[in-house]
């Protein structure tokens, strides 16, 4: 059996323009969906798959990541009433016990890649994962478990990826890939936001990451690419010779929250699936709609 992974990375210290002013003070991270923040969806996902250990690579205006995974006696001692257990639950489960958070911070924003290395320290020499929080993935088993239970077929590094339409290869990471249908699928070329003339496929790598510890070595030495930054693709495209890495089609829906249309789809799926007032909010979307 493969080695356990025990660790995952989430890249957080991005700006979040596209949805300012919203961002200004308020990390995207921490934008809800229904009534939890993107970023705790992501630590849940990842705590499902085994993870005991939570890296945050953070920067400015991102303390409320913190605070939010951090204990805070005086709501909960304002929420010991009758009628509030449920709420005193939402927030004193946030983190189970046995799950650690570490922060650090990205000092420039230099892109994922140098996200990534900068978690080194904290990773140390083993298999971790790298997880987006912009990528909402709404699965009833978690793409991170999937990814593991992949990982212990064959070892090596695991992306998660997804068919996208060719004119959409320029907002993505897009693989060419070896294999048998059904089969591992091995990666053999990288290209990270390729015009649709130049991508290889139009398979292209979402935020789902696997990664062996050889990537550190990789990024340390990986110029700056697409858009001036440190592109994790790059640092993934330069160990295909050496180290296996390999696609897998995850089963899930996944909405893009790094725009807002994508967040606006994120809304209303998980809002109709909320077991509180999914359908009170069926019938009010309707009556919206009809009006």
């Amino acid at each position: 059996m493969s080695q356990k992974i025990r660790t995952a990375v989430f890249p957080v210290a991005g700006r979040g323009t596209r949805f300012l002013p919203a961002t200004k003070a308020c990390p995207k991270e921490m934008l809800p969906i229904v009534d939890k923040p993107l970023i705790q969806y992501a630590v849940e996902e990842a705590i499902a798959a085994g993870v005991t250990k939570l890296i945050f690579v953070t920067g400015v205006t991102k303390r409320s990541i913190e605070d939010h995974f951090d204990v805070d006696p005086e709501l909960e001692r304002a929420l010991q009433g009758p009628g509030k257990e449920q709420l005193l639950a939402s927030v004193r489960d946030i983190l189970p016990p046995g799950v650690s958070c570490i922060y650090i911070r990205q000092g420039e924003p230099l892109g994922l890649g140098h996200a990534v290395l900068c978690a080194r320290p904290a990773v140390g020499d083993e298999p971790f994962y790298v997880h987006l929080a912009d990528d909402l993935i709404d699965s009833e088993t978690s793409v991170l478990l999937q990814m593991a239970n992949e990982y212990d077929k064959h070892g090596g590094s695991v992306l998660g990826v997804e068919l996208v339409p060719p004119e959409r290869t320029s907002s993505y990471g897009i693989v060419a890939v070896s294999g048998a249908e059904g089969g591992p699928q091995r990666i053999t070329q990288m290209v990270e936001k390729p015009k649709p003339e130049d991508a290889p496929s139009n398979m292209a790598v979402v935020g789902r990451y696997l990664l062996d510890p050889a990537i550190f070595e990789k990024l340390e030495s990986t110029r700056r690419g697409a858009g001036g930054e440190i592109q994790l693709t790059d640092g993934i495209a330069a160990m295909l010779d050496e180290s296996p890495v390999y696609a897998f089609s995850f089963t899930g829906k996944r909405y893009d929250c790094g725009n807002k249309l994508g967040f606006l789809m994120a809304t209303v799926g998980y809002g109709l699936r909320n077991s509180e007032i999914g359908a009170e909010f069926r019938a009010a979307l309707r009556d919206e709609l009809l009006n």
